[in-house]
């Protein structure tokens, strides 16, 4: 594919619909700025509750920056601000009241490379209900980590070698313990960023049928690289340009009738 056009920024204008019919998570004018590097332009989107919404773009778009302003990832960095307005419902989650250890739990993330922890499949489940005090003895304990690594579609896989590591399984099983201990904390909201780019085409099916089964519980975004994905597993899709949020709409609508001409052209591979 050739290299990215350069276009100014009224060419690069958002169209489609940024609100949701009825959202989880509100976003408006959000900025994000690395030192001097303004990563994240004036984007605003709403995630709405229990659809999927898909974040696309060329390599270093902002995708996944912005992701990571949905639980605060972005705090780790010492050199990045982020200004605008992000809400979790009602609350404001860059509120300086706000404390990131249970928001992080309410928007639980999965990473692009599996990393379960240096413990036992069993305590990487039960590690975050521990810390969290979302269990009081060993049933609840139990029960959680049954019932998350079902979720997960891992329990009938592990079951009978639960004191095994983590770090034990094949890399598609230790994506989805992952997302079983994300799982685990009762979150609201689950941001994926690239979850399958590391692993194998069957892995990936197993991951995507997954995904498609946890928005019945929970809202979900996910950055990936592969459109093919994007069209298969979310409901609505946004496209990102040099730190733009250009389009966002029906996934359907945005992959056979884009209304951008910089999605278009990122769509039909004439640049990426």
């Amino acid at each position: 594919m050739s290299k990215q056009k350069k276009y100014t920024r009224e060419q690069r204008g958002t169209v489609g619909r940024i609100e949701s019919d009825n959202p989880r998570m509100t976003c408006r004018n959000v900025n994000v700025y690395y030192g001097d590097k303004h990563a994240i332009i004036d984007v605003s989107i709403d995630v709405g509750r229990n659809e999927v919404i898909a974040m696309i773009g060329p390599s270093g778009c902002g995708k996944s920056t912005f992701l990571r302003c949905l639980n605060r990832m972005n705090d780790t960095i010492p050199t990045c601000r982020v200004t605008g307005d992000i809400f979790l419902d009602d609350t404001d989650i860059y509120e300086k009241n706000i404390d990131v250890v249970p928001l992080r739990a309410q928007v639980g993330m999965v990473f692009q490379k599996p990393n379960p922890f240096p413990k036992s499949i069993y305590d990487n489940i039960a590690y975050g209900p521990r810390i969290h005090g979302l269990v009081g003895n060993r049933q609840e304990e139990d029960e959680i980590v049954e019932t998350s690594l079902k979720k997960a579609g891992l329990w009938k896989e592990v079951q009978d070698r639960l004191n095994q590591p983590g770090t034990s399984l094949s890399g598609g099983q230790q994506q989805r313990l992952c997302i079983a201990r994300t799982i685990a904390v009762s979150p609201e909201v689950i941001l994926m960023d690239e979850p399958c780019s590391a692993l194998d085409p069957i892995a990936t099916a197993k991951i995507e049928e997954l995904i498609d089964e946890l928005r019945e519980h929970y809202t979900i975004a996910i950055v990936t690289h592969s459109m093919q994905q994007a069209a298969r597993v979310s409901q609505r899709t946004a496209y990102f340009h040099l730190g733009d949020l250009i389009e966002v709409g029906e996934t359907k609508k945005i992959f056979t009738n884009p209304q951008h001409t910089l999605t278009e052209d990122y769509i039909t591979g004439r640049f990426g």
